[in-house]
Protein backbone atom coordinates (compact mmCIF):
# COMPACT_ATOMS: atom_id res chain seq x y z
CA UNK A 1 0.00 0.00 0.00
CA UNK A 2 1.72 3.38 -0.93
CA UNK A 3 1.94 5.91 1.62
CA UNK A 4 0.09 8.93 0.92
CA UNK A 5 1.76 12.22 1.59
CA UNK A 6 0.51 16.11 2.64
CA UNK A 7 1.84 19.00 3.92
CA UNK A 8 0.23 21.22 6.85
CA UNK A 9 1.04 24.72 7.90
CA UNK A 10 1.23 24.89 12.09
CA UNK A 11 1.59 28.85 12.65
CA UNK A 12 0.72 30.82 16.00
CA UNK A 13 -0.88 34.35 16.56
CA UNK A 14 -1.27 35.88 19.97
CA UNK A 15 -0.98 32.11 22.04
CA UNK A 16 -3.43 30.52 19.48
CA UNK A 17 -2.79 28.17 16.42
CA UNK A 18 -4.39 28.70 12.84
CA UNK A 19 -6.45 25.78 12.11
CA UNK A 20 -9.40 25.30 9.73
CA UNK A 21 -12.88 23.35 10.04
CA UNK A 22 -13.33 20.89 7.57
CA UNK A 23 -17.25 21.26 5.89
CA UNK A 24 -17.74 17.33 5.43
CA UNK A 25 -17.79 16.34 9.46
CA UNK A 26 -16.72 19.50 11.13
CA UNK A 27 -13.18 18.73 12.00
CA UNK A 28 -10.99 21.00 12.84
CA UNK A 29 -7.06 20.57 11.14
CA UNK A 30 -4.08 22.94 10.38
CA UNK A 31 -4.47 24.34 6.97
CA UNK A 32 -2.94 22.18 4.02
CA UNK A 33 -3.57 18.68 2.14
CA UNK A 34 -2.30 16.22 0.02
CA UNK A 35 0.02 15.93 -2.57
CA UNK A 36 -1.71 15.55 -6.25
CA UNK A 37 1.35 13.64 -7.47
CA UNK A 38 4.43 11.99 -6.44
CA UNK A 39 6.78 14.76 -8.20
CA UNK A 40 4.80 17.26 -6.40
CA UNK A 41 6.98 18.26 -3.66
CA UNK A 42 5.97 19.25 0.30
CA UNK A 43 6.51 22.96 -0.04
CA UNK A 44 4.70 23.36 -3.47
CA UNK A 45 2.11 21.46 -1.99
CA UNK A 46 1.52 23.23 0.80
CA UNK A 47 1.40 26.31 -1.39
CA UNK A 48 -1.15 25.21 -3.88
CA UNK A 49 -3.41 23.86 -0.93
CA UNK A 50 -2.90 27.27 1.13
CA UNK A 51 -4.25 29.20 -2.25
CA UNK A 52 -6.93 26.69 -2.59
CA UNK A 53 -8.30 27.16 1.08
CA UNK A 54 -6.93 30.58 2.24
CA UNK A 55 -6.18 32.59 -1.19
CA UNK A 56 -6.20 36.08 1.14
CA UNK A 57 -3.55 34.34 3.64
CA UNK A 58 0.19 35.47 2.62
CA UNK A 59 2.86 32.76 4.82
CA UNK A 60 6.18 34.46 6.01
CA UNK A 61 9.15 32.11 4.98
CA UNK A 62 7.49 28.85 6.36
CA UNK A 63 10.11 26.10 7.07
CA UNK A 64 9.78 22.68 7.18
CA UNK A 65 9.64 21.41 11.14
CA UNK A 66 9.91 18.04 10.94
CA UNK A 67 8.20 15.22 9.13
CA UNK A 68 5.19 12.91 10.59
CA UNK A 69 3.91 9.24 10.28
CA UNK A 70 1.02 8.06 11.03
CA UNK A 71 -1.69 5.08 10.13
CA UNK A 72 -5.52 6.29 10.07
CA UNK A 73 -7.20 4.46 12.82
CA UNK A 74 -10.52 4.46 10.90
CA UNK A 75 -8.90 3.44 7.01
CA UNK A 76 -5.75 1.64 7.96
CA UNK A 77 -3.45 4.00 5.62
CA UNK A 78 -0.53 5.36 5.54
CA UNK A 79 0.48 8.83 5.96
CA UNK A 80 3.76 11.35 5.93
CA UNK A 81 2.93 14.91 7.65
CA UNK A 82 5.49 17.39 6.20
CA UNK A 83 5.04 19.95 8.89
CA UNK A 84 5.58 23.44 8.14
CA UNK A 85 5.92 26.81 10.94
CA UNK A 86 6.24 29.61 9.54
CA UNK A 87 6.95 33.09 11.92
CA UNK A 88 3.56 35.19 10.93
CA UNK A 89 1.32 35.20 8.39
CA UNK A 90 -0.72 37.98 7.08
CA UNK A 91 -3.70 38.75 5.05
CA UNK A 92 -7.38 37.89 5.56
CA UNK A 93 -8.98 34.61 6.91
CA UNK A 94 -10.65 34.24 3.54
CA UNK A 95 -12.33 30.67 3.08
CA UNK A 96 -11.79 30.00 -0.66
CA UNK A 97 -13.24 26.96 -1.42
CA UNK A 98 -16.56 26.52 1.12
CA UNK A 99 -17.04 23.16 0.02
CA UNK A 100 -13.82 21.77 1.76
CA UNK A 101 -13.38 23.89 4.57
CA UNK A 102 -16.59 25.89 6.62
CA UNK A 103 -13.94 28.18 8.72
CA UNK A 104 -10.89 29.47 9.49
CA UNK A 105 -10.14 30.82 13.12
CA UNK A 106 -6.96 31.37 15.33
CA UNK A 107 -8.00 28.68 18.18
CA UNK A 108 -6.29 26.27 20.78
CA UNK A 109 -6.00 22.91 19.78
CA UNK A 110 -7.85 21.51 22.60
CA UNK A 111 -11.64 21.07 23.51
CA UNK A 112 -12.64 20.78 19.85
CA UNK A 113 -13.07 17.79 17.53
CA UNK A 114 -9.58 17.59 15.53
CA UNK A 115 -8.97 14.97 12.21
CA UNK A 116 -6.38 12.11 13.28
CA UNK A 117 -3.82 14.15 11.41
CA UNK A 118 -4.39 16.99 13.84
CA UNK A 119 -4.09 14.93 16.37
CA UNK A 120 -0.69 13.57 15.73
CA UNK A 121 0.75 17.14 15.06
CA UNK A 122 -0.60 18.41 17.93
CA UNK A 123 0.81 15.66 20.11
CA UNK A 124 4.14 15.57 18.96
CA UNK A 125 4.26 19.25 18.84
CA UNK A 126 2.38 19.99 22.11
CA UNK A 127 3.62 17.61 24.46
CA UNK A 128 4.40 18.37 27.78
CA UNK A 129 7.99 18.67 28.33
CA UNK A 130 8.95 19.13 24.83
CA UNK A 131 12.40 21.20 23.82
CA UNK A 132 11.68 24.76 23.83
CA UNK A 133 14.93 25.33 21.70
CA UNK A 134 13.86 22.52 19.56
CA UNK A 135 10.25 24.15 18.84
CA UNK A 136 10.73 27.70 19.01
CA UNK A 137 8.37 30.77 20.24
CA UNK A 138 5.52 28.62 18.11
CA UNK A 139 4.85 26.30 21.70
CA UNK A 140 6.04 29.40 24.74
CA UNK A 141 2.14 30.29 24.99
CA UNK A 142 0.51 26.47 24.72
CA UNK A 143 3.28 25.19 27.02
CA UNK A 144 2.99 28.09 29.77
CA UNK A 145 -0.84 26.60 30.25
CA UNK A 146 0.85 22.60 30.99
CA UNK A 147 -0.59 21.55 27.31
Amino acid sequence: MAIRKDSKLVVRRGGRLLMVRRARDRRWTFPGGKRKTARESARRCLRRELNEELPGLRVVRPRLHCKLSQKDPLTGERTEHAVFVAARVTGQLAIGNAGEIDRAEWRRPYGVRLTSAARVIRDKLFARGSSARQLGRICAPLRSRGR
